[in-house]
């Protein structure tokens, strides 16, 4: 039977739709529950999506070949292409799974996968980007940092790491949505740079973001996987991070790697690191385990855990201080009683 599965423009949904008036009723059945999950169906093997529409095995295989497809596997293919980024991870870990293996083995894959994935980083990183973008983060008035998803955790790292060497430095995504965050963009403009992290599977409110960005004048900094990111037209400058893995969508670690080497340059390249990294210490020095300069917290509470009456945020003791003060006021108040 002949297949035209590399037919430009040929769709599964296309095939539905030609094939439906001598689909039977249990075809019909399984071709509604392809339609309405493709990208589900996408993943399943014969037996899965069987039991999930309620047909027998031999009834999904006859749908499959009244689309004109050889049979579940290459109607499933054809399903596959164009979400290949998206069903990959789903596809690895079912591979892995069918090899069952340890918990110290799993372990050891990670981190060999981890460490692989820095050096791989790192042997094909481009320097002349990481300068360029250094220099643009370092000249920026404010800098904007979108991610979502498991980039969204990313995105704060790296506010979290610039927040001391720049400006102004603003972590888009909030408790408000991405349309907040598309608001916030309004005010940028050729002076400001927004920095957007998207790795497979991509999502969308980074790069419209980023599309955002680019038509306030706004300069765009992309940390993603390739050149064939999404990301990567939008961007004047971009930095590359390998990031496979087997048992989750992206290894989180090597971009991790990435973004404190992005932000360890740009604190050295800041106008007085030293100085900067001293006012730090000095604000951060009250919550600082074994430093002094506790603040004072009064209360039952702060009794009970020994923290009353401790020096305040500058080391100055208000112990001695403010009992000489109320015994002042009470020897007062006691002369002119008399």
């Amino acid at each position: 039977m002949s297949t035209n599965v590399d037919t430009p423009g040929t769709t599964v949904a296309q095939r539905i739709a030609q094939a439906l008036p001598r689909l039977t009723r249990s075809h019909r059945q399984v071709a509604d529950y392809v339609l309405e999950h493709p990208l589900q169906v996408a993943t399943l093997p014969i037996d899965e999506l069987a039991a999930a529409v309620g047909v027998s095995v031999a009834t999904a295989n006859r749908f499959a070949r009244a689309l004109d497809f050889d049979g579940y596997a290459t109607f499933r293919a054809e399903l596959v292409r164009g979400f290949e980024s998206l069903v990959a991870p789903v596809e690895r870990l079912r591979g892995n799974l069918e090899h069952p293996t340890t918990v110290a083995e799993v372990f050891a894959t990670a981190l060999d996968e981890s460490r692989r994935n820095i050096e791989a980083t790192r042997q094909t990183l481009d320097y002349t980007a990481c300068e360029a973008a250094v220099e643009r983060i370092g000249k920026a008035r404010t800098v904007y940092i979108a991610g979502f998803g498991a980039s969204g955790w990313l995105a704060g790292l790296l506010q979290h790491g610039l927040d001391s060497s720049c400006r102004d430095v603003r972590l888009l995504p909030g408790v408000s949505g991405v349309t907040h965050a598309a608001r916030s963009l309004m005010h940028a403009g050729p002076k400001d740079v927004f920095i957007g992290l998207t790795f497979p599977r991509y999502l969308t409110d980074t790069v419209m973001l980023a599309q955002i960005a680019r038509e306030q004048g706004c300069g765009v900094i992309a940390l993603t996987d390739r050149p064939t990111s999404p990301m990567a037209p939008l961007a004047d400058v971009a930095l590359y991070c390998q990031t496979e893995t087997s048992y989750r969508p992206n290894c989180e670690t090597s971009v991790l790697a990435l973004v404190e080497a992005l932000t360890s340059a740009v604190a050295l390249r800041a106008p007085d690191p030293v100085q900067s990294a001293r006012r730090t210490l000095q604000v951060l020095r009250p919550w600082l385990h074994g430093a002094n300069g506790l603040p004072r917290i009064d209360g039952p509470s702060a009794r009970s855990a020994g923290l009353s009456g401790t020096s305040g945020m500058y080391g100055t003791s208000s112990t001695s201080a403010d009992g000489a003060a109320l015994n002042g006021a009470s020897k007062k108040k006691k002369k002119a009683s008399r």
